[in-house]
């Protein structure tokens, strides 16, 4: 059997059997044609089946998440924790709260989170979690009970030894800081359990800001490659999270213009440049428009219930920042019929399939999410170091090391990708690097 068939057949078998989770297998369908390449000149991978071992966790954990209400109702949610890979490492990845939350979602995160991991050259294996709750629209006290109950059963499976969850979608500072609160409560003080906590409670300085900035650190160092600079380059970014707050941060001080930023409610448009300052001040909160952010700022225009994407604007930059599966073929056109000659994911896999042929038949650069946004988590391991040392790092230096992880990750996918003489193929590049990582090390560990 060649590598090529040997892959078809481990795609196959997982649309079969996960044929109901269909944001799972579309990671699986992204990733697995791309290292065929890599299967050829590694034949042990095909004579110990590793392929078909690899796209399986090692374990799923599902639970019932009871919590009472303001009004004093018993409510209930799902939690999960899919701790997918410890070839290298503790699993680490983020923890979800947002009501789309079901396993595909948490396998197909924790899947792309093995090798993200592995891009960052550090110890950590590959995991992803969460619950269908959602925070917004909750009180302060709801979201503690419901935090504290999550925790009381999530407890059970993790450790800093053993899995280390971070925030994600729905989970900041205050939902990291009641979740530590309940696991110290139970257990003993152990900071280095969750990463993503508050600067206060041994949390790492740049952890915040680290996913936003990695992103543009990484388009600044592909665009360096091809004697380009991010500065004077216009910008446009969707969503209004952590990772697109600061990356809007991060492109405006290093001398880019964000001309439009978007949310659920719409888009902003400014010529004159997005205002990172303005667009902190506004409440993320489903109920509060963009809009707001015209009354800052009257010559900019917003634009309700529109996608950036399928906007009218001409831009040499995108980073698509929201949320999985947001740009679909339609858009992909329009955004290359306007100029754009540049697509990096903030978010997790957030162009389809569709689109991604778009972007390379018109030979957009693209930059995959797994290396792009790897920024995260390559900080929250450093806050894994911190903890160990009972030491806290400076802002700068945290950044410092950031920087020099965003290169290093750009500089894998790169040199991988001419390797196999694909030089602007940058999801080859990081598919293969990273997996080159992770199946030396299992198949050096053994059948386990």
């Amino acid at each position: 059997m060649s590598a090529q068939e040997y892959v078809n057949r481990v795609l196959a078998s997982v649309q079969e059997r996960h044929q109901d989770k269909p944001e799972f297998v579309q990671a699986v369908e992204e990733f697995l044609p791309t290292i065929a390449g890599y299967v050829a000149e590694h034949p042990e991978i095909e004579a110990h089946n590793l392929l078909e071992i690899m796209v399986e966790p090692e374990r799923v954990i599902q639970f019932r998440v009871p919590w009472q209400d303001d009004q004093g109702n018993w409510r209930v949610n799902l939690g999960y924790r899919v701790q997918y890979n410890s070839a290298l490492g503790p699993y680490k990845g983020g923890l979800r709260f947002h009501p789309s939350v079901n396993e595909s979602i948490v396998r197909f995160l924790g899947f792309e989170q093995i090798f993200k991991n592995a891009l960052t050259s550090l110890p950590i294996g590959g995991g992803k979690g969460g619950s269908d709750f959602d925070p917004s629209g909750k009180s302060d006290a709801e979201v503690m009970r419901f935090c504290q109950s999550f925790m009381t059963e999530l407890q059970k499976y993790i450790g800093p030894d053993r899995d280390v969850p971070a925030g994600d979608i729905g989970v900041r500072a205050r939902e990291i800081g009641y979740m530590y609160g309940q696991y110290k409560r139970l257990n003993q003080t152990e900071p280095g359990v969750l990463t993503g906590k508050p600067t206060n409670q041994w949390g790492s300085f740049a952890r915040t800001e680290a996913t936003g900035y990695g992103v543009v650190y990484f388009a600044q160092n592909a665009l360096a490659d091809r004697g380009q600079d991010i500065s004077g380059k216009r910008v446009v970014i969707s969503g209004r999270g952590t990772v697109a707050m600061y990356a809007v941060e991060k492109a405006e001080q290093l001398g880019a213009t964000v001309i439009a930023v978007s949310d659920i409610t719409g888009y902003v448009y400014d010529e004159a440049g997005i205002s990172a300052e303005t667009l902190k001040n506004i409440p993320v909160d489903d109920a509060i428009s963009l809009d707001e952010y015209t009354k800052h700022h009257p010559d900019a225009k917003f634009y309700p219930n529109e996608s950036v994407w399928a906007a009218d604007l001409s831009y040499d930059v995108a980073l698509p920042c929201a949320t999985q599966n947001e740009i679909n073929a339609e858009m992909a056109q329009n955004m290359v019929d306007h100029g754009v000659k540049y697509v990096f994911e903030g978010a997790n896999m957030p162009s389809q399939e569709a689109a991604v042929e778009i972007f390379d038949d018109n030979k957009v650069l693209f930059g995959p999410a797994k290396a792009v946004n790897a920024g995260g988590v390559a900080v929250s391991a450093l806050e894994m170091a911190q903890n160990s040392q009972r030491l806290q790092w400076t802002f700068e230096e945290v950044d410092g090391r950031l920087q020099e992880t965003m290169k290093a990750i750009y500089d894998a996918c790169s040199n991988t990708a001419k390797r196999y003489s694909h030089p602007d193929d940058l999801r080859l590049g990081a598919n293969v690097a990273g997996f080159a990582r992770v199946s030396e090390v299992m198949l050096a560990q053994g059948l386990v």
